[in-house]
């Protein structure tokens, strides 16, 4: 038989904490580790309850509604072990890992130890594995991701201006609101505008305001965009597209600081922090004089690079079940798994859409998908490729018929003349080209792999 003597110095010699309770689940004994790491002197503790100890903690909760130590259990061999978060007396916070034991017949009475270890640095450390894998709602570890990672970061605490490019797909709207969000302006507001998305005449009101009267419709005045984002964070989308009128008057603003509502004589102050986003080759647009010089250079103080998903392979997997997760909460259901092979031919796949594809790969697989695991059957057929698609006919080799959604040729010209004329317009840009020419931007892909493979030379 031991008693609490013999064991004492053997206790305080532990790096772990060890209290001793009784039936009652009044502490007993408490070692110097266990008084350490809950900022409590022994006398604080001895003779209390042990649920009065870790108040607030889901530990605590469920003893007190059962009446007994939920991690005390007799009839399982299993450890239970419990992680809380517990606030101490001095204010500090300690993040423990506890279980207990059931003691055997002894002459002290005592009926369970409560082992606790500090896991407070564990804690610090996933937090900051879980900030290195995202930032905000952008999700990766690929080393292009931690690099975009630590850019944003810095930029953020800049005041400048920032030029966000890439694919179309890519979240550049997320970089943009991860800037806001650790910036000194978090607290203030973030407005965005899709500048294609709003005809010439409009966009000008939309971003610097009107008086009443300015134009036909106008019969109240109202603020702009840069005025209501007074304060904190303008993000100018799809900036590329904005007429030449326009591009003047913005450039004002960037230099003046100040803007003038339509339909009046007199400048307002603003302070604003602009973030502009594009998936179009600019600097190719200034060398074709469609884009103003003086303007790009006034955007591109800050450059940020947001790389396409084939250059992050290793995200996908990671990236897809966030993805799923996402797609499945909006249909009120749990997400199903995705299966190794699902997850290799994802990881195959071009990605000409990157993220945005992604998901409404996954959306598709979720609703076609009729059990627990998401298959590679269930993926939409221009992910899976021919294996996975209904028998057709072999494509006659050279050139593929247009498609009734294409503009039409002109003198005669065949589909790859066309392709190339467009991609050579929009400065190689694919998403564009795909947009001009009226089809997929997976359809376009499919017709450059294909021109490559016919290019080969023969192998007889």
């Amino acid at each position: 038989m031991f008693t609490l003597n013999t064991l004492s110095r053997f206790l305080d010699s532990l790096e772990e904490g060890v209290l001793f309770l009784d039936r009652e689940r009044r502490v007993v004994a408490i070692n110097e580790a266990a008084s350490a790491l809950l900022g409590r002197d022994r006398d604080e503790v001895l003779r209390r309850p042990c649920p009065s100890i870790f108040a607030d903690t889901a530990c605590a909760r469920a003893c007190e509604a059962r009446g007994h130590c939920t991690l005390s259990q007799a009839q399982t061999s299993a450890r239970q072990l419990q992680d809380i978060s517990l606030s101490r007396p001095d204010g500090l916070a300690v993040h423990l890992r506890m279980w207990s034991l059931l003691l055997p017949p002894n002459q002290a009475d005592l009926y369970s130890a409560i082992i606790l270890r500090d896991r407070s640095r564990e804690v610090e450390l996933e937090g900051e594995v879980r900030e290195r894998l995202r930032l905000g709602g952008i999700v990766g570890h690929s080393p292009a991701m931690q690099t975009l990672y630590e850019k944003i970061l810095r930029a953020a605490t800049s005041d400048a201006t920032v030029l966000v490019m890439g694919e179309s797909g890519t979240g550049k709207e997320l970089v943009a609101r991860a800037l806001h969000d650790n910036s000194p302006r978090s607290s203030g507001p973030y407005i965005a505008v899709h500048c294609a998305a709003l005809p010439e005449n409009l966009l000008e009101a939309e971003l610097f305001g009107h008086t009443r009267g300015a134009f036909t419709g106008a019969a109240t005045a109202r603020a702009g965009r840069f005025e209501a984002a007074h304060g904190g964070t303008l993000l100018l989308d799809e900036i590329g597209e904005i007429p030449p009128s326009i591009q003047v008057k913005l450039l004002r603003v960037l230099q003046e600081r100040e803007i003038v509502r339509l339909g009046e004589n007199h400048a307002r102050p603003i302070d604003v922090r602009v973030i502009a986003a594009t998936h179009r080759d600019l600097a190719a647009m200034v060398r074709r004089g469609e884009f103003r010089e003086d303007l790009y250079y006034r955007l591109c103080v800050l450059p940020l690079e947001v790389p396409a998903l084939r250059e992050r392979r290793e995200d996908i997997a990671m990236l897809a079940t966030r993805l799923l997760e996402d797609v499945a909460r909006n249909y009120n259901r749990l997400p199903p798994e995705l299966a190794h092979d699902t997850i290799l031919q994802l990881e195959a796949g071009d990605w000409p859409g990157n993220v945005r594809q992604l998901a409404n790969a996954l959306e598709y697989a979720l609703v076609h998908c009729d059990g627990e695991r998401i298959l590679p059957r269930h993926l939409p057929p221009d992910i899976t490729g021919p294996a996975h698609q209904d028998t057709a006919p072999p494509p006659t080799p050279g050139a593929a018929p247009l498609t009734r959604y294409y503009r039409t040729p002109a003198n005669g010209e065949d589909e790859w003349t066309l392709i190339r004329q467009t991609l050579h317009e929009t400065g190689g840009n694919k998403a564009e080209a795909a947009r001009r020419l009226g089809m997929s931007r997976t359809t376009l892909w499919k017709r450059l792999r294909q021109n490559a493979s016919n290019q080969q030379p023969s192998k007889d």
